[in-house]
């Protein structure tokens, strides 16, 4: 069976990408353009460097924010009807995986109104139509949602997250400038970025990678590890890292799949609202602990990619633990949290380990994993 890849159309890198926007638009033909974007970056005036463009080029704009952190079924649904109504005929969505994702729903469903249902999205959707064109513009450097064929929605009434996989929903066009993401508070910058690793590492090891997959995401763990402290404390090459780094991990990644990490992450985020990047993160060590074993010398690779010396002459056993180590000692430093504690309720984890095993990203896991496996995860992660 062949290996497919699937990448944007088009994409702008480098400070200043944004001013390629309205370019594009005109090169299109689109007449009126919806505008996905959380409330916070209408607040932080994030996206205002978006819209000032689209005013100075006189190009018609509707805003649509509401949209959660996770973004809810009741959003989406929300969002195709102010699509409907402003009359647009493409999308210029701001922001992280939410404004992202929201998206992708929003499109997908105008093309394919037959999937108006969201659930029926869930998993490989057979959807007929590309989505309505999205440009899409990140202002944090970790989801890569601008260059994948996935998105996630959260179900509120089932306390669930679910994952939607789908070729017609790739952004046509990404416009990754670091100017974008300069103003994420350090916290957030760290989130995203463990969780942009953790895609290239779930990349690398998935069930589904081969070598054009690997290309990218050995350089993705490389262009993060240099990039992701440096990045927290301001400097400017560290965002322009990051912002590389991110999406060359998504390149990566929407083509060959994840693994249990994510599976573990979404459910955290649906039970609980934790952030997404910090549940991957707290999760990546132990789950890379897990995996060793299916690896293969896959972990010297990731050792070496975050800059261990003396790789070549190491055992297995002991290029698996640098790798670990080193994984754990860059999330140590941008201050992610390396406990559950606190998070999950003890009694919720048979809930969340079924959850998890159900979520579409376990069956790409290197090593197979059953629900009472995935429970023993959770319970060494609450000391």
């Amino acid at each position: 069976m062949p290996n497919r890849f699937v990448l944007n159309e088009t994409s702008y890198h480098g400070k200043g990408a944004i001013n390629e926007i309205p370019n594009e638009i005109k090169a299109r033909g689109f007449k009126k353009m919806l505008v996905t974007v959380t409330p916070d970056l209408i607040k932080f005036g994030v996206s205002t460097k978006v819209t000032k463009l689209l005013d100075k080029n006189k190009i018609a704009y509707e805003v649509f924010s509401d949209i959660q952190a996770n973004p809810t079924i009741e959003n989406v649904k929300a969002g195709v009807k102010a699509f409907k109504a402003a009359k647009a005929d493409g999308i210029i969505a701001i922001g992280g995986g939410s404004s992202m994702d929201t998206a992708k729903a929003i499109g997908i469903i105008i093309k394919n109104p037959e999937f108006k249902d969201v659930r029926s999205l869930e998993g490989v959707a057979p959807t007929k139509k590309p989505c309505v064109p999205i440009l899409a513009v990140p202002t944090t450097a970790g989801t890569a949602a601008e260059v994948t064929i996935n998105y996630v929605i959260t179900d509120v009434e089932r306390r669930r997250k679910f994952v939607c996989v789908d070729v017609h929903d790739i952004p046509v066009c990404a416009f990754v400038d670091s100017d974008m993401m300069s103003s994420m508070p350090k916290a957030l910058k760290a989130s995203t970025g463990m969780d942009a690793l953790t895609h290239a590492i779930e990349g690398y090891i998935t069930k589904g990678a081969w070598e054009l997959s690997d290309m990218f995401h050995i350089k993705a763990i490389e262009i993060i590890g240099k990039s992701l402290k440096a990045s927290c404390d301001g400097k400017l090459a560290g965002e322009e890292g990051m912002a590389l780094g991110q999406y060359v991990a998504g390149m990566g990644f929407s083509n060959v799949g994840l693994g249990v990490d994510h599976s573990m992450a979404h459910t955290l985020s649906a039970y609980y609202n934790t952030p997404h990047g910090m549940a991957c993160a707290i999760l990546l060590p132990t789950v890379m602990e897990f995996n060793a074993p299916k690896t293969g010398t896959k972990y010297k690779d990731i050792a070496a990619a975050l800059g261990v010396k003396g790789t070549e002459k190491m055992k297995p056993a002991e290029y698996r633990k640098a790798a670990i180590d080193a994984v754990r000692k860059l999330s140590k430093s941008v201050g992610i949290p390396q406990t559950l504690k606190g998070i999950v309720k003890p009694e919720d984890i048979p809930e969340l380990a079924k959850s998890a095993y159900a979520d579409a990203c376990r069956p790409g896991n290197p090593r197979d994993v059953s629900i009472k496996q995935i429970e023993k995860l959770y319970w060494s992660l609450m000391k």
